[in-house]
C-alpha cells in the first residue's frame, strides 16, 4: 500500500519552493512600507528646527517666535503652541492664547512656522523681567533650547498663539 503523504525529497522540494516564496513576499513588504515610510512627513522635534525671536508692537507688544526646518530636514508643527517659559517657575510658563488647533504648517527649506508670545497679559505693574525665553516643541521639552530675547520682557500670565504658517496669524491679542 501506497503512502498519501510525499516522500521525503518531495516534502523539501515543497518545503524550499515555499519558503522562497514567503521570503519574496516579505522582502517586497518590508520595501513597500520602507518605501512609504520615506515619503511621509514626520513631526519635527526641536533639534530639526532653528529659532529666531523678534519684538513686534502690534497688539499692545509681543515676541514673533520664527521657526524654520535646518537644512536637510522635512518636517511639520502641529497647530498648537509652542511650549516656553521665561524662567523655572510654573508662573512664567506660556498658557494657550487659542482655545482649538489650528492647521499643520510643513517645514522644510524657507517655510517657516510662527508664534507669538505675549509675556504681560495683565493690567497692572506687576511682573518680574527676563532676557530669556526657554522654547521646544510641545512633547519635546527635555530639549529646550534657550532663546535671547531682544529686549528685557515683564513677564506675568504670559500667552502664546499656535503654530502658524502666516505671521500675521500669530499676534497674541489679550483679552
Amino acid at each position: 500500500m501506497r503512502s498519501r503523504f510525499a516522500a521525503p525529497s518531495a516534502r523539501l522540494a515543497l518545503a524550499a519552493v515555499a519558503a522562497v516564496a514567503v521570503t519574496a513576499t516579505a522582502a517586497g513588504t518590508a520595501t513597500a512600507t520602507a518605501d512609504s515610510r520615506s515619503a511621509t512627513v514626520r513631526a519635527c522635534a526641536t533639534k530639526d528646527l532653528s529659532f529666531k525671536v523678534s519684538s513686534k508692537t502690534q497688539a499692545g507688544g509681543y515676541y514673533l517666535v520664527t521657526a524654520k526646518a535646518k537644512s536637510g530636514v522635512t518636517c511639520y508643527l502641529e497647530g498648537v503652541f509652542p511650549s516656553a517659559s521665561f524662567g523655572s517657575s510654573a508662573d512664567t510658563e506660556v498658557a494657550p492664547a487659542e482655545h482649538a488647533v489650528s492647521d499643520r504648517v510643513t517645514l522644510s527649506g524657507s517655510t517657516a512656522a510662527y508664534a507669538g508670545i505675549n509675556p504681560k497679559t495683565t493690567d497692572n505693574d506687576f511682573g518680574r523681567e527676563f532676557d530669556f525665553l526657554h522654547l521646544s516643541v510641545a512633547g519635546d521639552e527635555i530639549n529646550a533650547v534657550t532663546l535671547a530675547l531682544p529686549d528685557t520682557a515683564t513677564v506675568d500670565r504670559p500667552v502664546a498663539t499656535n503654530w502658524h504658517a502666516d505671521p500675521a496669524d500669530a499676534v497674541p491679542f489679550a483679552n
